[in-house]
């Protein structure tokens, strides 16, 4: 941690403290140093100009994660095409790897020449992944527009507050659930059985984090576009989680980027077996377990009902 009155512009935390660094580094035998902060091109270069191991900063290291954890062709296809973005807007022509060292004036040197390459071939790379994730959009849409019976209810929230095991526990199914970040990066719909008739398709979404790197929002627009469709948002929080308020915050920012600031949305806190109290710490809010079925009938009916609404009110409203 340092306290600064100013980012250095060079090398993000100054010459002096990024010496101190290398020094650590050579003290403590470390592969890899992780930054917090986003960097700047010049900055990494600078940095790794002064300590020699690879330095991976906030985007670079959610990029990976995600990386790791893509499954289906359409996840796999959102994260390379963020990566590229990244990597597009990363790429610099400095160092003597990059000069101007060529045959006579008006030439261009070697380096210049392997930047414009790079750039050229991650531009037309990302030409290609947007037409295939246009393709895949396309056809998510033909299901979308297909008739369904069933309300559809999305789960959101912060990665890893339990979205995936309440879908298992609403749906008694078994979806991937994994105690890591970002482990669901592909939507999974569930047939969840409310009681009587009424049943309603539960849709499990990508978890979202603070300050989440634009290439990935991006990336993963259309996948997002699937809250648009849903009758009613269960934004899950977990109760066992004391920094939950700026959680929360984090979504409804994110929520709000996707102009869904008005959608009909219950709010519930989910992990109270693991919580100090088993009330909802919000008001309004609902508390349920996941893991031991605590509160779950009442969510049940909870969601039953605002999904009735939303559909009625949906009905009702005028048309143009």
């Amino acid at each position: 941690m340092q306290r600064r009155p100013f980012v250095d512009p060079a090398t993000l935390v100054g010459s002096g403290k990024a010496r101190e660094i290398a020094q650590w580094v050579r003290d403590l035998d470390a592969k890899l140093v992780l930054v917090l902060n986003d960097l700047r091109p010049r900055q990494r270069k600078n940095l790794e100009k002064i300590i020699d191991v690879p330095i991976v900063d906030r985007t670079m290291l959610i990029l990976d994660v995600f990386a790791r954890h893509a499954r289906s062709r359409e996840g796999k296809l959102q994260v390379e095409l963020a990566q590229l973005r990244y990597r597009q807007s990363n790429l610099i022509g400095v160092g003597a790897d990059l000069s101007r060292l060529g045959g006579g004036i008006g030439t261009r040197g070697p380096g210049e020449t392997k930047l414009e390459v790079d750039r050229r071939r991650i531009a037309s790379r990302i030409s290609v992944l947007r037409r295939q994730l246009e393709t895949v959009a396309r056809q998510r849409e033909t299901r979308r527009s297909a008739p369904h019976r069933e309300p559809l209810v999305a789960l959101v929230g912060y990665t890893n507050v339990g979205k995936s095991s309440l879908l298992n526990a609403l749906a008694r199914s078994d979806a991937f659930v994994a105690n890591q970040p970002f482990a669901t990066l592909d939507p999974t719909i569930r047939r969840v059985f409310l009681g009587g008739d009424r049943y309603v398709r539960l849709a499990d979404t990508v978890g979202f984090i603070t300050d989440l790197p634009r290439d990935l929002v991006n990336a993963f627009r259309a996948t997002l576009e699937e809250l648009r469709e849903a009758d009613v948002l269960v934004h899950v929080l977990d109760a066992s989680n004391p920094d939950w308020p700026r959680q929360r915050d984090a979504v409804e920012s994110i929520l709000h980027e996707l102009n869904l600031d008005s959608a009909p949305r219950l709010v519930v806190f989910n992990k109270i077996d693991a919580a100090a109290y088993a009330d909802a710490p919000l008001s309004g809010a609902l508390a349920v377990s996941a893991k031991t079925g605590q509160g779950l009938d009442v969510l049940r009916a909870a969601i039953d009902r605002r999904s009735t609404e939303a559909v009625e009110s949906q009905r009702n409203a005028p048309t143009r």
